[in-house]
């Protein structure tokens, strides 16, 4: 079942890359969404059942297809199937600018694939190299299918988007390679279990340096993070969701399972810096999203603070940090996917998402549309009873009581601060829903008993709507998964 739900969407992308300009966007868009619900039912089967692959790929450098899920990568590979689901349905209204719609949602097939293998992953080098497969049809989804009134931006965008990941993946590889040869196995469990025993601590550092820095660029953390407001303004609404959703959390998933699990004395020596430059990150996004004109540019903005958080619970190496960590990880997924997936809408219906000019009201207008941006806005900002409250508020606890080996007075300022992020989230998301929700003019407006988003837009983005809820009223249901895989990662 691991197997198939790698391949799956990796056989139906290729042959929608192949179909050209033969098929309709709502038959590109049906095959989409039916490759990626079969490979969420997929991953599920597996997860649930443990289903491991594990065969030689090249017997003489000792690397094997070591496939397998657990409470920590399950949870990921599920969110990277459901928004793949739901950026297909986008297609079904309109064929996307650039090219066929068939070549479109091919792109998002790989990305799921490459996602699913990553995630997947027991064996670093594979890791490495599924994690490079997702980066080829993101890029694509860029520069061809991205916003068309800017040319020079598009290709700006995805020059720096692939300068910087690729930098980031020279780092990786070299931390990986340094890693490996080091220790003897590229196994992770075995890696995870030695826990840097056999390395001086000089090695360990070292690896942990490239692995973090290689890594930070793709989550991104500041100040590594300057492709990511471009990337998102120009891509286009599918491409932004599995963009924050999907390929942020995989750079957040290396650093659990690389740096953190495998040399975690010398990831130690590097957690303050860490968490300054993610305290940073938090008050640099925030300060940006209060004065930002663009709607969208603001939402790839707010990604940057919210990630921050994520940097901050890692750093502090607790239980509570890891947790929190990967809580926010999946609330920020679910939330920046429902947002991305309003938000583009919004773009195409007003031909630009100025929040200079004074809109309609939604609340007036396009009530079901609007209602979905508040949740989002709502789940953004931490309100408690959504997704959005428990990783933030956890991680900020936790950062009040770091591991030891750690800077305590150091976390306390960076606990602060990042309280005042929280602060600055709830200022530019009530902001938004004021120039948005509530409304200034009468531009915009959608014709009378007619929503902004489509019904093939609106059943996802209810679900997502529904998600953000349930991860917030019930966070046991994520956490009764993903605590006991931790143990493994964190406690020695």
């Amino acid at each position: 079942m691991i197997g198939l739900a790698c391949v799956l969407p990796l056989l139906v992308g290729t042959v929608l890359l192949g179909a050209g300009t033969e098929l309709s966007a709502r038959t590109a868009g049906r095959a989409g969404l039916l490759g990626a619900l079969l490979t969420l039912a997929l991953v599920a089967v597996a997860w649930g059942s443990g289903a491991v692959v594990d065969i030689p790929w090249l017997p003489a450098l000792g690397l094997r297809i070591h496939l397998g899920l657990d409470g920590i990568s399950g949870p990921l590979a599920v969110l990277a199937a459901a928004v793949t689901a739901a950026a297909c349905g986008t297609t079904f209204g309109e064929r996307p600018r650039g090219g066929s719609a068939a070549t479109f949602v091919g792109c998002l097939l790989l990305t799921l694939a490459g996602a699913v293998a990553t995630f997947a992953a027991r064996d670093a080098l594979l890791f490495v190299v599924t994690f490079e497969l997702v980066l080829v049809p993101m890029w694509v989804l860029i520069t061809r299918f991205g916003d068309d009134r800017d040319p020079g931006a598009r290709r700006e965008a995805g020059a720096r988007f692939v300068l910087y990941t690729g930098f980031g993946s020279t780092l990786m590889l070299l931390g990986v390679l340094l890693l490996v040869s080091r220790s003897g196995t590229a196994d992770l469990a075995a890696l995870g279990a030695a826990r840097g025993e056999g390395l001086g601590l000089g090695v360990q550092v070292t690896v942990a340096v490239l692995l973090t820095l290689g890594l930070a660029v793709k989550v991104p953390v500041w100040p590594l993070h300057s492709w990511l407001p471009l990337a998102h303004t120009t891509a286009p609404t599918a491409g932004s969701m599995l963009l924050a959703a999907v390929l942020l959390k995989m750079g957040t998933y290396g650093l659990v399972r690389l740096p953190l699990a495998t040399v975690p004395d010398g990831f130690a020596r590097l957690a303050p810096v860490l968490a300054v430059c993610g305290v940073v990150g938090i008050i640099w996004g925030g300060l940006v999203c209060l004065v930002e004109r663009e709607l969208k540019r603001l939402i790839a903005w707010s990604s940057i603070a919210h990630m921050g958080f994520v940097a901050l619970a890692l750093a502090s190496g607790s239980d509570t940090g890891v947790t929190a960590a990967l809580y926010a990880n999946i609330a920020h997924g679910v939330i920046s996917a429902l947002l991305f997936l309003v938000v583009g809408g919004l773009k195409h219906h007003w031909g630009d998402d100025d929040l200079t000019i004074p809109r309609a009201a939604l609340r007036d207008t396009s009530p079901l549309t609007g209602f979905l941006l508040l949740v989002g806005l709502a789940a953004g900002l931490g309100l408690p009873g959504l997704a959005g409250f428990w990783g933030e508020f956890s991680a900020v606890v936790a950062a009040l009581s770091p591991a030891g080996g750690r800077p305590a007075a150091l976390f306390v300022v960076c606990a602060v601060v990042a309280a005042v992020g929280a602060a600055l989230a709830a200022a530019y998301s009530l902001r938004v829903a004021r120039l948005v929700w509530l409304g200034e003019g009468s531009e915009g407006s959608a014709p009378p008993g007619r929503e902004v988003l489509t019904r093939s837009e609106l059943v996802p983005g209810a679900l997502l709507a529904l998600a953000v809820l349930a991860l917030g009223v019930v966070p046991g249901l994520l956490l009764a998964v993903t605590e006991p895989a931790l143990v493994g990662v964190v406690s020695r």
